[in-house]
């Protein structure tokens, strides 16, 4: 098994504001710790329970998803050129694959959109989640 100086430090990263904080810290965190930084996104078929979901017949979540995440990426690469970032698309549900993940990471990192425990509990947050489930440290940040 790696020790924590070369396993990746994971960020999950949706395009949101708070998401591109938290790559933004590790990638700094990544340059001082000289770790690879895997910059992960997820994508699912959108289901609309009950009914019928239509898609433009050009739809195509995974492409739309590398796309975000590789823009973005190169953003970080660019600003942080000594450190070597992974970009990571995979489909399913956002919880699940990072906290599974997170057991061959040296850190877990997280935006949190701070919608508050109300709408946490309706919704589920995601760093919420994986603070509880997480086989590494967790670390959320607030935009």
């Amino acid at each position: 098994m790696a020790d924590n100086t070369t396993k990746p430090i994971v960020v999950g990263v949706d395009g949101s504001p708070s998401s591109l904080s938290a790559l933004e810290w590790a990638a700094q965190h990544a340059e001082l710790t000289k770790q690879p930084l895997e910059a992960l996104t997820t994508w699912q078929w959108p289901t609309n329970y009950g009914y019928a979901v239509a898609f433009e017949a050009n739809f195509d979540p995974a492409q739309e998803s590398t796309q975000m995440l590789d823009e973005i990426v190169a953003k970080v690469q660019a600003d942080h050129p000594s450190i070597e970032v992974r970009p990571h698309v995979i489909e399913g549900d956002t919880r699940n694959v990072l906290v599974k993940r997170s057991k061959e990471a040296a850190l877990l990192v997280l935006g949190s959109r701070g919608h508050g425990e109300l709408t946490g509990m309706l919704l589920g947050s995601v760093s919420g989640y994986c603070v509880t489930h997480a086989d590494c440290p967790v670390l959320v940040t607030r935009h």
